[in-house]
């Protein structure tokens, strides 16, 4: 299985989140877990969002562009992850890139997103007279298209320099899924190319998008210390703490992860870190959102009383 001709690496093995058989039950339950919940969640909040005309604001616009990536994100990682611990390990080299696109597609959708999302606080609270000016239909639509865009260009860059690589040293993945840094640790070809092009792709999709989005929420704090009752303070904090959690945890494993060498990867503790953006983040934004929102649990109240109705 290890040190083959580049011709006959038509599949990787993918050693999975643990080799500890006693533990595969407990994991496959509790990954099963997190892709149910995620998966129902975020298409709940959906379903939510478009049914309900007061909820078709920029805010939850962007919400339904973030529900539709995490789907996208989980949905290409968990169910081959759950493949792997029912005993099948091996995946093909063409469904390997194939997963590796899509989940890169998706991790920088999501930062790009978070951007927009943090933009779209900084003007209701900073500038609130002039906020249905400034976030219009025709802003919303050109910062959804420029996220999606810039994370295709991203993935099919980086993709492309992978498809050039030669795979002859190894086809044993230590990883669950197929990432970029564990891949680049097999190839024989040269990898500092690839390894530029991630790094300067981390640097603008991951650390550019966190400066501004800091930027951002420093300029929001800034404009909320300066409201004299309490009341307005919790309000206009409350309106931008739940996107302040996710991205503070998302973007912490995220730059962990890509803005290293891919010689120093660590298989352990890399595996640990990726849970968090692959499952636990995907899981938790539509309960944070959700839990932390009274305009989205009338929402669903309303939902939930249609079904019943039906």
């Amino acid at each position: 299985m290890a040190w083959m001709n580049q011709t006959l690496v038509t599949e990787f093995f993918v050693k999975g989140f643990s080799e500890a058989s006693h533990l595969q039950s407990l994991f496959f339950v509790f990954f099963l877990s997190l892709y149910t919940v995620a998966l129902s969640g975020n298409i709940l909040i959906f379903v939510t969002i478009s049914f309900n005309p007061t909820l078709h604001t920029p805010m939850y616009f962007f919400l339904v562009n973030l529900g539709l990536i995490d789907i996208l994100c989980t949905s290409t990682i968990v169910p081959k992850l759950l493949e792997n611990m029912l005993g099948r390990k091996t995946i093909s080299y063409s469904d390997c890139m194939t997963q590796m696109y899509f989940f890169t597609w998706s991790l920088g959708a999501e930062v790009l997103l978070f951007t927009a999302m943090a933009y779209d606080r900084y003007v209701a609270i900073c500038h609130p007279l002039r906020y249905s000016i400034m976030m219009n239909k025709r802003v919303c639509m050109l910062l959804a298209a420029g996220v999606w865009s810039i994370s295709i260009l991203n993935t099919s860059i980086n993709s492309s320099l992978m498809l050039r690589l030669s795979f002859c040293h190894s086809n044993v993945v230590n990883h669950f899924f197929c990432e970029i840094p564990p891949l680049l640790k097999l190839s024989c070809s040269p990898t500092y190319v690839n390894e530029i092009m991630v790094f300067i792709a981390d640097v603008f999709l991951g650390m550019g998008n966190f400066m501004i989005t800091m930027l951002s929420y420093a300029c929001i704090i800034s404009s909320i210390l300066k409201i004299r009752s309490t009341e307005g303070k919790k309000r206009a904090f409350s309106t931008c703490s739940s996107h302040l959690i996710v991205v503070s945890v998302y973007y912490s494993t995220v730059i962990y992860t890509y803005i290293r060498p891919s010689s120093s990867y660590s298989s352990d503790k890399d595996k640990v870190v990726s849970v968090i953006y692959t499952s636990v983040a995907p899981t938790l934004n539509p309960l944070i959102y959700t839990l932390r929102n009274k305009d989205v649990k009338v929402g669903l109240k309303k939902v939930f009383s249609f079904f019943k109705r039906c």
